[in-house]
């Protein structure tokens, strides 16, 4: 007795699966820069080291004597993989069978991928290509009847955002939950000029009378990475991936383990001869502030998240003496560093990510405070500072910061994480208070200048005699500022916190889990 036949069918099934949408179809997918989600996976993953799971499943068609004639797949496929040796989920929508829409796919392996990446705490790659499983008119016809919306298994999506680490890559036109599930995620990328994303497609916006609209009009990548809908945008699918994995770098596979400590060599009392001179004299003069990031962290370690959007507060993660770290500063060069809604939505995802995954926060301060103006009330960039510093508040992650020039008013006191001991320190050009000096000097001494027979002089002289006494020094004289620091000591510093720190991280869940 032999079951050779068997598994002859079983290869044959097989092949088919391997067709994907035909020739036609891939030839299609390859003419627009695409490769096939097979090919995506391959080059996502560790040579050799993918596991398909539900490969035969689809939609078969039989000759009168119950013979195989074709088997069309399903245009979803997922399985168990490793990168960096690492163990991972990854899944993906094959576009070259019904655009990746409902009508073609079998929800079972969509839900049993999410599922399995959560049970078994493991992180979870989703390479989103069309609809990402949502529905099209025709599946009415097919299942003779209308449905009402109802997101199954979504839990399990959101549930896994407090388990393990999920990055989504949108790689070609999403909509609809396809776009859901790229936002649902720690990390996305965009594939600039191959991939859209939107929430509905032209000819629905059309039909809405709301202009007749391109894909790339609706949902570019430069759109979605200003806006904060997806991070970071790549210009090649295989950019993403490599974005993809080195994200993953950094992370812990569930939140039941520390991040792994990598050897990276750098000598952790470097000290860069540069930035005793980087910072300008002239408050109002600004600078490079990613100079000051990449020379205090591991070399070529910083991986910026979100360049686009938010502009003046820089996140990302970064090694210090090979610990994985979150890290913000602001941006001098936007707003002077002033804290925008959008930037200030986007550190708290920073912060979600670091608390979740056990990274301490290192802040670099250079921050006048909150953007002022009509357009800073507008856009509640009072509501969205308050987030933010309630999220460094609930966030358990040990804390660092170095004042490298302004701390001002409430945005300004992110210099410390609130009811705790957090290490702190400043540079000699720190410069901190309610508001600054210039701003404030007219308002505060308004009679004594209306009352002068030469205003100019009085305020030159008023001037003057707040500058003597608004040295850092003076703060450190009454231990508002725990140390001044050499900039160029500043690595050193920061390389003995991060592995000091690394004795309080607890693994484990959080009571403040990601919130998308």
């Amino acid at each position: 007795m032999s079951w050779e036949k068997e598994i002859e069918e079983l290869r044959r099934r097989e092949a088919f699966a391997e067709e994907m949408g035909g020739p036609e179809k891939v030839a299609k997918q390859h003419f627009y820069d695409k490769l096939t989600i097979r090919e995506r996976v391959e080059a996502i993953v560790d040579a050799e080291s993918f596991h398909e799971i539900g490969k035969t499943a689809g939609v078969a068609t039989y000759d009168d004597d119950g013979e195989l004639v074709e088997l069309r797949p399903s245009n979803f496929v997922f399985g168990t993989a490793r990168i960096d040796d690492r163990p991972v989920i990854v899944s993906g929508d094959d576009f070259t069978v019904r655009g990746g829409s409902a009508d073609a796919s079998i929800g079972a392996k969509r839900a049993t991928s999410e599922g399995m990446a959560a049970e078994l705490r493991l992180p979870h790659i989703r390479l989103i290509d069309g609809m990402g499983g949502g529905g099209s008119v025709k599946t009415i016809e097919m299942a003779g009847r209308t449905y009402i919306p109802e997101l199954r298994g979504w839990h399990t999506i959101v549930q896994h955002l407090g388990i393990a680490p999920s990055v989504s890559l949108a790689l070609g036109s999403v909509a609809g939950i396809g776009a859901a599930r790229v936002a649902t995620s720690h990390y996305s990328v965009i594939v600039r000029n191959t991939a859209q994303m939107m929430i509905a497609g032209p000819a629905l916006v059309k039909w809405a009378a709301l202009g007749d609209v391109s894909k790339e009009e609706l949902g570019h990548a430069d759109i979605h990475t200003s806006n904060g809908a997806i991070d970071d945008a790549a210009d090649s699918e295989a950019e993403a991936f490599d974005m993809a994995r080195r994200l993953l770098s950094y992370l812990p596979t569930n939140v039941d383990e520390i991040p792994e400590r990598l050897e990276t060599g750098d000598d952790p009392s470097y000290r860069d001869e540069s930035l005793i001179s980087i910072i300008p004299k002239n408050p109002r003069q600004t600078y490079d502030m990613r100079t000051i990031v990449d020379s205090v962290v591991d070399e070529d370690s910083f991986f910026e998240i979100g360049r686009n959007w938010g502009q003046s507060i820089i996140t990302g993660l970064c090694r210090i003496d090979g610990y994985s770290v979150a890290i913000f500063a602001e941006d001098p060069r936007f707003y002077g560093g002033g804290w925008t809604s959008d930037s200030c939505r986007k550190l708290v995802r920073l912060i979600d990510l670091a608390s979740t995954f056990h990274l301490p926060i290192v802040h670099l301060e250079d921050c006048p405070g909150f953007v002022i103006g009509k357009q800073a009330e507008e856009e509640a960039a009072i509501r969205y500072g308050s987030m933010a510093l309630a999220a460094l508040g609930q966030s358990p992650s040990p804390f660092a910061c170095v004042v490298v020039r302004k701390a001002f008013g409430v945005a300004g006191g992110a210099n410390k994480k609130p009811g705790t001991f957090s290490f702190r320190c400043a540079w000699p050009s720190g410069d901190w208070g309610s508001l600054p000096i210039e701003g404030g000097i007219e308002v505060a001494y308004k009679a004594d200048l209306a009352d002068s027979e030469s205003p100019e002089e009085l305020l030159a002289d008023i001037t003057d005699r707040l500058n003597r006494v608004r040295s850092p020094h003076r703060s450190a004289e009454f231990f508002e500022i725990e140390e001044i620091i050499d900039p160029r000591d500043t690595r050193k510093v920061l390389c003995e916190w991060a592995g000091l720190v690394q004795r309080s991280l607890e693994p484990g869940p959080v009571a403040f889990p990601y919130r998308p």
